[in-house]
């Protein structure tokens, strides 16, 4: 039985759904780069880096190629960066939302009322 559309594109999102996944894809927008490249700009273990790469790999989304001992990644079509491009913008309307709540609940706080004198505050 095929599995439902609906079920495919959760399972994609659940494989992007990785912060070291999303970094490599928005590093290999630029072109292909050799995995020493990668995990300069990365920072993270070799072994986390490389337990990542082969999740883009076997989605299909990354291809590799070796070349001696240097392994090259890059995307396996345009559409992913034409993704990441969109969920930019999509955060960046979410963010720009919170940041106008966030300036009228400031602006609309009402002012504290003073302090009454108290029997303390009323003593000669």
């Amino acid at each position: 039985m095929p599995v439902p559309l609906y079920e495919a594109k959760a399972e994609f999102f659940r494989m992007l759904g990785h912060p070291v996944r999303i970094r490599v894809l928005e590093l290999l927008q630029d072109g292909p780069r050799p995995v020493r490249e990668l995990l300069a700009a990365i920072e993270v273990e070799p072994s986390n880096l490389s337990q990542q790469l082969a999740v883009l790999r076997r989605s299909g989304i990354v291809t590799a190629t070796r070349t001696g001992s240097t392994v090259v990644y890059e995307m396996a079509c345009g559409d992913v960066a034409d993704l990441l491009a969109a969920a930019r913008s999509i955060l960046s309307g979410l963010i720009s939302g919170q940041q106008r709540l966030l300036e009228e609940l400031r602006t609309a706080e009402a002012p504290r009322p003073a302090r009454s004198a108290g029997p303390a505050d009323s003593a000669g």
